[in-house]
This record gives structure tokens, sequence and C-alpha cells, in this order.
């Protein structure tokens, strides 16, 4: 498969998981916070204010998550995904000797195709150390060294 391609498969699946991420962490967040309201008043008066507070507890777990799936949206709707790198930057996916890189968002594996690739952040170590990096240069990282072979 073309490299063109598969970085513009690589994107639709980072979208797809960032999307899926912030739903759960919303849905998540209104599931707590519908608890934390339907919580009635008892008798044992310390059960009844113990359950709220989890609940909230929950709410803001959930409101934690709901910032972080944001964040991680805004940096990704600032990618390109049509635009041809000749060096590593946000937005590239790069062959190396060990696999496929997409730099964008931290999503972690995907399988595009079956085809495998790290979908990491530029500001992750290993995505630290491949900005602006080209084919033919090379990166060592947890004692491994990792050959660009090309960049898209």
């Amino acid at each position: 498969m073309e490299l063109g391609q598969l970085k513009l498969l690589v994107y639709a699946a980072c979208k797809n998981v960032i999307d899926e991420r912030l739903s759960m962490a919303q849905m998540a967040m209104s599931d707590a916070q519908a608890s934390a309201n339907q919580e009635e008043k008892s008798s044992a008066g310390d059960k009844y204010e113990t359950g709220r507070a989890m609940a909230q507890q929950e709410r803001d777990k959930a409101a934690v998550q709901v910032a972080e799936a944001l964040k991680m949206k805004e940096t990704f709707n600032r990618i390109d995904p049509s635009k041809k790198s000749t060096a590593i930057e946000l937005g590239s996916l790069t062959q190396t000797d060990k696999g496929y890189y997409y730099v964008g968002v931290a999503v972690g594996k995907l399988m595009v195709r079956e085809i495998e690739c790290l979908a990491i952040s530029p500001a992750s170590p290993i995505g630290k150390l491949m900005i602006g990096k080209r084919p033919g240069g090379s990166v060592t990282f947890n004692k491994q060294t990792f050959v660009i072979q090309t960049v898209c």
C-alpha cells in the first residue's frame, strides 16, 4: 500500500478513536451526574452524603477525561492529512525499520488494513526525537535504534 493512502487511513482511525474516547467520557460524566442527582436523602444521612460524594468524584474523573479528549481533538484538528512531509512533523507518517509511526496524537497501536501503526504524540519522548528527522536518519530510544526509511 502506498504510504500516502496509509496515512489517510491512519488519520481516519485516529479520528475514530478520539471521537469514541470523547463520547465515552461525556457519557460517563452524564451518568455520574445523574447518579448523584438520584441519591435520595434517607434516615441514614451519612449514607446519602457518602453516595453523593462518591458520585461527584466519578463525575470529576469523567470531567478530566472529557477535558483530555477535547485537548487531544484540538491538537488533532490542526493536522492536515493531505500534507506531504519531507521531514517528520505533526501529522507525518513514517516507516522505520521497526514499523510505522504516526506523529499526531497518542492513541496507541492501530491496525489499518492489517498494518500495525503506532500513533504517538510529538510531545512523547520518541516523538520529540523523531521531529525533524528525514529518510536515512535515525533515532535511538530505549537502547534501540530506529532508522527512518520513508516520511509522508
